[in-house]
């Protein structure tokens, strides 16, 4: 592990460019985002047009043959420095995320703290040939191989973690890489592209910050050999669609509605304490998060007022805020959509446990909602069928399995649920009743570098990280040697 003075210190205040070629490149017009807790706007960024496109994915295909040449534990050394790279710079980008992403001290700092922890460990994976048979006569083996040029489309919502989600397992399975942010949170990966630049041949790790119109320039590039997405599920769709015209491989993590359910055997005080943040983690704007929450009938009076006591002592506060646990939701498009679902709450006269509908204040600035909870709504209500991605959410009875089986079910979503329960052996077996990705018992949103993550149903086509998803980062080939004519 290299010390912080080993690494050059990157500038995060100004200077912020593409890299393409492990060289800065500026583009004719810049764009903006904007500091979500503050709404003033943010450092100007390059603006991708499709010459920037051909010239990154050209660069990206002349550097795989070298890449993909190497050996895996080759290509792991240059992770394990990237990795020590990033954490000697890791203030910096801690600030930088909390501007952009409005993420207060603990949840920037944990997301930058599990990021690098996800770079090391990926390094350690390893894809061994598959021998399926070895006779006299024939030896016949799966492989797994690089596929090209790798293409990941990240999420504004944690933007480091999920970008290097995707580039660690694709540069380790032997594809050169290419980061392509969100226009809302571009500045962090922007800065960790430049961090690259420094440790990887030139080509190998690249990053175009752009608007919408640059994610279909990559999905429709016939160089671009897959696309790795993580976002909405409508958005899905049309990546889907557009990576059809040239048949790239693709794997999508898309939206969930994830359901808790909780048996009325728990200890009620301790359960609240964890579903809390596992439900209002990030205003709600992970899509993993608990979304519905399923209690048992027999104490679902004490569960309710004591998960209300947990939310309340949420203190609220903006990028930065050392004491906040809630920030602002991150950008102005998803405020209007998540403030029209809080309108719904007087038309449809929902039951209000805490929060409820924001107040207008004049002067007040940041894109900030009061974490609500929704006392036992209809189960056809909006709160409960759409996926909120803010800070609200309903808790709702219930009293025999098999109806909450089919209540948990009954969604076009399938990224995550889990069951809690004293009786462990009782909480797995409706676990795996689920229709979701992952299921835990007596946790939520748990995850590892280890193991795979992704969804069913419309909340996703494959699954990231672990050896499943360093295999989605290759194409099979099987192989045949026949040893006698």
């Amino acid at each position: 592990m290299g010390s912080a003075a080993d690494f050059p210190k990157i500038d995060f205040t100004s200077n912020f460019q593409n890299i393409i070629n492990n060289a800065l490149s500026s583009t004719p017009e810049t764009r903006q985002a904007v500091d979500p807790s503050t709404e003033e706007l943010l450092y100007h960024v390059p603006l991708s047009k499709q010459a920037d496109v051909d010239k990154a994915v050209s660069v990206a295909k002349a550097a795989f043959p070298a890449w993909k040449a190497l050996s895996y534990d080759e290509r792991a050394g240059y992770l394990g420095r990237y990795a020590d790279a990033i954490e000697a710079n890791v203030s910096g980008l801690q600030e930088l995320l909390m501007k952009e992403a409005g993420k207060p001290v603990s949840n920037a700092a944990g997301e930058l703290q599990f990021a690098i922890a996800h770079v090391r460990e990926t390094a350690k994976l390893r894809i061994e040939d598959d021998l399926i048979e070895d006779t006299e006569e024939r030896r016949a083996t799966v492989r797994y191989l690089p596929m090209g040029v790798g293409v990941g489309i990240i999420p504004w919502n944690y933007p480091v973690l999920l970008g290097l989600g995707k580039l660690g397992p694709a540069v380790l399975a032997g594809n050169t890489f290419i980061w392509k942010p969100s226009p809302f949170s571009p500045y962090t990966a922007l800065k960790l592209g430049e961090i690259a630049a420094q440790i990887f041949p030139p080509g190998v790790v690249q990053v175009l910050s752009g608007d919408e119109s640059l994610g279909p320039l990559f999905t429709a590039h016939p160089d671009v050999a897959k696309i790795s997405f993580t976002g909405s599920s409508a958005t899905g769709k049309k990546v889907m669609q557009a990576c059809a015209s040239t048949l790239k491989r693709l794997t999508l993590e898309l939206g969930g509605n994830d359901a808790s359910i909780i048996y009325d055997d728990v200890d009620v005080a301790q359960v609240v304490q964890k579903i809390g943040p596992m439900a209002f983690m990030h205003s709600g704007q992970i899509c993993m998060d608990i979304k519905r929450l399923y209690v048992h009938e027999k104490i679902y009076d004490e569960f309710l007022a004591a998960f209300v006591q947990v939310v309340k002592s949420f203190k609220v506060g903006g990028g930065g805020d050392p004491e906040a646990f809630l920030g602002p939701v991150q950008n102005r498009m998803q405020f209007e959509k998540v403030k029209d679902l809080y309108s719904e709450i007087g038309k449809q006269k929902w039951q209000v446990a805490t929060g409820g509908e924001p107040v207008a204040c004049d002067g007040k600035k940041g894109f900030f909602l009061p974490p609500t909870i929704i006392d036992n709504p209809p189960d056809d209500s909006r709160i409960v069928v759409e996926e909120p991605f803010g800070p609200i959410m309903p808790v709702l009875k219930w009293s025999d399995e098999d109806e909450v089986v089919r209540r948990a079910n009954n969604t076009n979503m399938g990224l995550g649920a889990s069951v809690w329960s004293n009786d462990i052996e009782k909480a797995e077996r409706l676990a795996r009743r689920l229709e979701a990705g992952s299921t835990w018992v007596n946790s939520h949103f748990e995850l590892s570098p280890y193991v795979p993550f992704g969804g069913h149903k419309w909340s996703g086509v494959g699954m990231d990280w672990g050896i499943v998803g360093l295999k989605g980062w290759c194409n099979t080939q099987a192989s045949w040697v026949r040893k006698k004519f």
